[in-house]
């Protein structure tokens, strides 16, 4: 596997463009199974997520084109089973049920696989196809969906730790071929569900209520084509924020948009991080001592629970005390050993972690749990004093696209280790 080599303590400056968002494109590519007709989408980020996603598509029948940025996908005939061996290796790819089931009224699809960072169950996905009218099973570690029609409905998709984020595009994307009209109440308002709900009326669809806690679907009989820009990606956007941040440097976010990232930024200006706006570009900078900040990572418009790990490594940096308490997973904690590799003072109390920041860190071979813990991983190794060396990266290459590359571009020494 391979790994990257920080030789930290130098302040990044200069610019980096925001890539698409990989929450908002593989639902969204996912959606091109509901038509025959070929879409285009746009701003694709080069992840292996999004790679995996491709060859679960490819598998179930469709054709998929990949042109620098930009995928054009058809899924003229499909099957409704999708494969083991691609499914595990990643959550995400549980949003093709959704599709799949709306338009061949029968979907199995392997339970999914992704970051080992607590349960994440997909019973509140069942329970929004079991109110459209399907007959779910879980059998030989597949869920088998099957209903003879879809009819609307009225559901309530509201779990212990709020709404479901792929809960609601997978039923949103099942809804909009069925009979009727659906509603879901608490719903996810996360921007990727509504870059999700911009790109199914592109094809065709009637929602309403897309980013309220509402969400309102009338079924149309068929959906068609259509061509999608796909959103920056706000968490990638919020990580290279912090790293300016924890390096004392100057970066300006190209295409990152503030309107997405309004309780992380306020977190930063309450830490004493500067932040300039114009226009869709943000110009993050840290002009002295950064204060301890309190944070409860939440629902959107929350502190988001991925860049929780992210802003633990800047606290750690930060002279006080600072308070992190973690709401939607129950073992999202796993950097914290490995940042206490590097010298941060951090003691788990239940849901929270209490960080005794302003230790200088120094470099240390660390283990990448999960991808946003690969994140913090690298945050703390370009601030910390000497040689980081962060292995099992292929974590961040499922979320960040050409992270070292970006970030020799902002003056980091980094580089990637290959291991044939």
């Amino acid at each position: 596997m391979d790994s990257l080599l920080i030789k930290g303590s130098v302040p990044l400056r200069g610019e980096v463009t925001i890539s698409g968002a990989k929450n908002a494109v593989l639902p969204i590519m996912a959606a091109t199974l509901l038509t025959t007709e070929p879409c285009v989408i746009r701003r694709v980020p080069r992840l292996s997520d999004v790679q995996f996603m491709g060859q679960i598509l490819t598998w179930l029948g469709a054709q998929v084109r990949s042109e620098g940025d930009t995928l054009r996908i058809q899924a003229r005939k499909i099957q409704g089973a999708g494969d083991y061996d691609l499914i595990r290796k990643m959550r995400g790819s549980i949003c093709v049920m959704g599709p799949l089931l709306g338009r061949l009224k029968q979907a199995s699809v392997s339970l999914p696989g992704g970051c080992v960072i607590g349960a994440r169950p997909i019973n509140l996905h069942l329970k929004g196809f079991e109110a459209l009218g399907a007959r779910v099973t879980i059998e030989g570690g597949y869920v088998h969906a099957r209903a003879k029609r879809l009819a609307g409905a009225t559901m309530f998709l509201g779990g212990r730790a709020g709404s479901t984020v792929l809960g609601t595009a997978n039923v949103m994307m099942a809804a909009v071929l069925a009979e009727g009209v659906t509603i879901i109440e608490s719903a996810a308002c996360e921007p990727e569900i509504v870059d999700l709900a911009r790109f199914l009326t592109a094809m065709g669809a009637q929602i309403s209520g897309a980013g309220s806690p509402t969400l309102t679907i009338t079924g149309v009989k068929q959906l068609h084509g259509a061509e999608h820009e796909v959103i920056p990606d706000r968490i990638e956007a919020a990580t290279y924020a912090i790293a300016a941040a924890a390096t004392h440097g100057e970066v300006t976010l190209r295409g990152a948009r503030a309107e997405h990232l309004r309780a992380v930024l306020d977190k930063l200006a309450d830490a004493g991080v500067g932040i300039e706006r114009r226009g869709a570009d943000l110009t993050i900078r840290r002009p002295g001592r950064l204060k301890p900040v309190d944070i409860t990572t939440l629902p959107y418009a929350g502190f988001p629970t991925d860049v929780q790990a992210q802003m633990m490594a800047l606290m750690a940096l930060t002279p006080g005390i600072s308070i992190i308490t973690e709401r939607i997973f129950e073992s999202r904690f796993m950097h914290v050993s490995e940042l206490a590799r590097l010298g941060a003072d951090i003691e788990i109390e239940g849901p929270s972690a209490i960080v005794k920041g302003g230790k200088p860190l120094s470099g240390a071979p660390v283990m990448a749990s999960d991808l946003r813990a690969s994140a913090a991983l690298v945050i703390a190794g370009l601030a910390a004093r000497g040689t980081t060396q962060i292995n099992r990266i292929y974590h961040l290459d499922r979320g960040y696209e050409n992270i070292d590359g970006k970030l020799r571009q902002l003056g980091a020494r980094i580089e990637r280790i290959e291991e044939s």
